[in-house]
């Protein structure tokens, strides 16, 4: 290669990145336009609106709720006392049915206690006889014995027969006593007014002493165990002592939320320790006529599941605050009635219930509006729109948005 070749392909190499250099230069300037920045409004502050209860200091009745299962205060198992066939049977002796008290539920053949008590009078009479007897002849030998015509062991002897004759005489009594028992015993005597639970028997079946004949209960009252907890005794007075005066009880269905019969009971008596389980101490609540004999009403089933509301304290001087406007942590959301500035703030209930929390807190002011809505965005001492009455009843069908704040 000679030496122009070689200087055109020096030049070459050198122009050509140049010429890349200076077109990419050219192209800056042309295209290196600075952009107008936009302009970022700052966002409006969230608006802070809320349905609003004022608080007011009053008075509130505490209401217990609870529940339990009603039973019988009495029930008991009827049991043959004697021997003997069953001759009768009382259509009032099957199960579901009522009965009175004093009726004969059934009949044992009685003839062989009518025998035995026909022999046990004709003993008595003649023991009787022989102590009249024993009495003349002892009566007798002490007249002669006075008079030295008898001896002292004749005289003795007569006070042993009559001794005898009058133990004779006790003995016949006693055993007449037991056969007219007997007699008795071979009807079966309804001990109560009640109803069969359950009956073990039928006609003509052959029992023995002791033979189960069925269960019954009594009607004239029901009882319901009901449970309460420890944190409510302060808020009732329960009765302790047979003395003391009973509470009234509410009693409704609690199979049939739907069924709107009502129950009206008085817990009489509580139990005299706490469960060890559940540290609740169990009241009794007694419900008269609960299968409606003697009254218009609702029949109440034994077994039955039922919710009881028991009225107890009534609190004063206290602050009334809606379950809703309550979060979590016991934490409310105050509103300062004029300048409308929202705050937290953390109370201590005295009671509550599925609706209501009550607060007897001096540091709320009087006047002041608790904040019913849920708010998601509740920042300290923002300003708060009210929702007034007539905007509240048209949202009243929309679904609630947003939690509880912390």
């Amino acid at each position: 290669m000679n030496m122009t070749q070689r200087f055109a392909a020096l030049l070459v190499r050198l122009i050509l990145p140049a010429c890349i250099l200076a077109g990419g230069w050219y192209g800056f300037r042309q295209f290196s336009i600075p952009m107008e920045e936009e302009v970022v409004e700052p966002p409006e502050p969230t608006q802070v609106r809320s349905r609003v209860q004022r608080l007011e200091v009053g008075s509130y009745q505490v209401h217990i709720e609870t529940n339990g299962l009603v039973s019988p205060h009495n029930q008991v198992t009827l049991s043959a006392e004697v021997t003997g066939r069953i001759v009768t049977i009382n259509p009032e002796f099957e199960v579901g049915r009522f009965f009175s008290a004093g009726d004969i539920l059934l009949k044992i053949d009685d003839r062989d206690y009518k025998t035995a008590l026909r022999i046990a009078e004709q003993e008595v009479r003649r023991s009787g006889a022989a102590f009249e007897l024993a009495t003349t002849a002892k009566e007798r030998m002490e007249q002669l014995a006075a008079q030295d015509g008898a001896s002292l062991a004749e005289l003795e002897a007569t006070r042993s027969v009559l001794l005898q004759a009058e133990n004779d005489v006790e003995v016949a009594k006693a055993n007449l006593n037991q056969a007219e028992r007997d007699l008795e015993r071979t009807d079966v005597v309804a001990p109560f007014a009640g109803r069969v639970v359950t009956k073990a028997i039928g006609l003509g079946e052959l029992i023995t002493v002791g033979t189960t004949l069925g269960d019954v209960f009594a009607v004239d009252y029901a009882e319901v165990r009901l449970p309460v907890a420890t944190r409510e005794l302060r808020f009732l007075s329960l009765p302790e002592r047979e003395s003391d005066r009973p509470l009234k009880v509410t009693l409704r269905d609690s199979i049939n939320p739907d069924n709107e019969a009502e129950w009206s009971g008085q817990i009489v008596r509580t139990e005299g320790a706490l469960d060890p389980n559940s540290l609740e101490l169990f009241a009794i609540a007694r419900i008269p006529d609960p299968f409606a004999l003697h009254r218009d009403g609702p029949v109440l089933r034994i077994g039955q599941p039922v919710s009881a509301t028991v009225r107890g304290e009534k609190l004063e001087n206290v602050i009334t605050i809606p379950r809703r406007a309550v979060r979590s942590l016991n934490q409310v959301h105050l509103i300062d009635a004029e300048t409308k500035k929202l705050r937290s703030q953390k109370i201590d209930p005295l009671w509550s219930d599925e609706n209501y929390v009550i607060v007897g807190d001096t540091n709320i002011r009087i006047g002041d509006y608790v904040a019913t809505t849920m708010l998601v965005y509740a920042p300290e001492g923002a300003v708060v729109e009210i929702i007034s009455e007539i905007e509240t009843e048209s949202l009243a069908g929309q679904p609630a948005t947003g939690s509880p704040t912390p």
